[in-house]
């Protein structure tokens, strides 16, 4: 089964862009596997708590990816 994982900043997508996602997310597979693939692939949009993740060392907050 196909599987795809975004993590997210919470509250930074809409659930209109979220569904973006999962929809192109399985398009994508779809294209690679085969539409056998299709009805199969499981794609995850978890929104991670502010301030719960980081890049080289570095906590990131959702102001600071947005340039606030």
């Amino acid at each position: 089964m196909p599987f795809a994982n975004f993590k997210v900043p919470a509250g930074s997508l809409t659930p209109e862009q979220k569904e973006l996602i999962v929809h192109r997310t399985t398009d994508l597979y779809a294209e690679i596997y085969g539409e056998q693939a299709r009805p199969n692939t499981m794609v995850l949009v978890e929104e991670v708590a502010d301030g719960g993740w980081g890049i080289g060392d570095h906590v990131l907050t959702l102001a600071q990816l947005q340039g606030d």
